[in-house]
């Protein structure tokens, strides 16, 4: 009966379930009441007698002896009505819901001059950069994501949020040279932990993109770094960079006379401060990373996104409507439709 029930759950409406499945053990009895009565339909024929050919012809079946069968067909229909009732048929409405332990992350991007360093391609290390966080923001739906900007200066561009399409737009948005001259490392990361103190988060973390050293600002980066592991945040650096002694620069030049602004391409040398970026990292229990082309930056952003991981709870709630009364009425109105006539239309004559 199990195995029957498990095949018949294939063709039931979605949601439908039986609280009281045991019960279905009762319709045995219906091809039994139709073995008894098929044997007693043949016993019964076995009495009769015809005399002749032409009486036998005479004695044509009335629409009482072709419809004899009804009331017990409709007897059956009603009993078999009352054991799927007693089987306490119920649809099932589930509703899930979940949540997540997520991540509160803050991307602070360097935005100084040098970040237009054109040895990464397409176009420049700040462009490289754009789009590996941006490709790092998409891949992050759970988690709230903040985003800051600095060079000599630092600025909160977007604060903690879920609003992905915010948080890109003001990616998009971003400039060199809009915060200074200089890179103001301690100065970001500070920003950054103010943006996170609050947060509640089981899991707070900021990622630091830069290709210089702390060389302005007020905030020394390692008392930062203290900070950060004092609040629990782990603090992911990134030098970026492709490692040549020099590299080719756009500058924006103004003629002193003319007022005129033109570019100019010069080649400079750019050092990554990594003993910094490593001692920031280390202090925090993050990584440090060292990005040499625009393949590798994305990897790195990918491995931190490995590491950073979102728990993502869920929850199933059933709740149950009882439809037995649907099924409970119409086989009444068989079990009593067949009484009536059983007892009006087809009586039971005694041989």
């Amino acid at each position: 009966m199990t195995g029957l029930l498990a095949a018949a759950g294939a063709w039931l409406p979605p949601g439908l379930s039986f609280r009281d499945p045991v019960a279905f053990w009762l319709l045995l009895a219906v091809p039994l009441a139709i073995l008894f009565r098929v044997a007693r339909e043949r016993l019964g024929e076995g009495a009769l007698t015809v005399p002749t050919l032409a009486a036998a012809a005479r004695c044509r079946p009335t629409w009482r002896v072709r419809f004899r069968h009804v009331p017990f067909v409709l007897a059956l229909l009603g009993f078999a009505g009352l054991v799927v009732a007693l089987a306490r048929p119920r649809l099932g409405l589930e509703r899930t819901e979940s949540w997540t332990e997520g991540v509160d992350i803050v991307v602070a991007l360097d935005a100084s001059g040098s970040m237009a360093a054109e040895d990464f391609k397409p176009k420049n290390r700040f462009f490289v950069a754009k789009g590996a966080v941006r490709s790092f923001v998409e891949g992050r739906p759970h988690d709230r994501i903040g985003l800051l900007t600095f060079a000599g200066r630092s600025r909160t561009v977007a604060p903690l949020t879920t609003d992905r399409t915010m948080v890109l737009t003001q990616l998009q948005a971003l400039k060199l040279g809009d915060q200074g001259d200089g890179t103001a490392i301690g100065m970001a990361l500070g920003n950054a932990l103010s943006r996170l103190k609050p947060s509640r988060a089981k899991s707070k973390v900021v990622v630091v993109v830069t290709d210089g050293g702390n060389n302005a600002g007020e905030i020394d980066p390692d008392t930062a770094a203290g900070i950060a592991k004092a609040l629990g945040v782990r603090v992911y650096t990134i030098g970026v960079g492709s490692g040549d002694a020099e590299v080719e620069i756009p500058v924006q030049m103004k003629d002193p006379v003319t007022g005129r602004i033109t570019e100019q391409r010069v080649r400079a040398k750019v050092d990554v401060d990594e003993a910094l970026l490593q001692r920031i990292a280390d202090k925090t229990g993050a990584r440090f990373f060292r990005a040499t082309d625009a393949a590798g930056l994305n990897q790195i952003f990918s491995a931190i996104d490995q590491m950073e991981k979102s728990e993502i709870k869920t929850a199933t709630f059933t709740r149950w409507r009882e439809i037995f009364p649907g099924v409970l009425l119409p086989s009444a109105v068989c079990l009593a439709l067949a009484g009536l006539l059983s007892a009006f239309v087809f009586p039971v004559v005694p041989r």
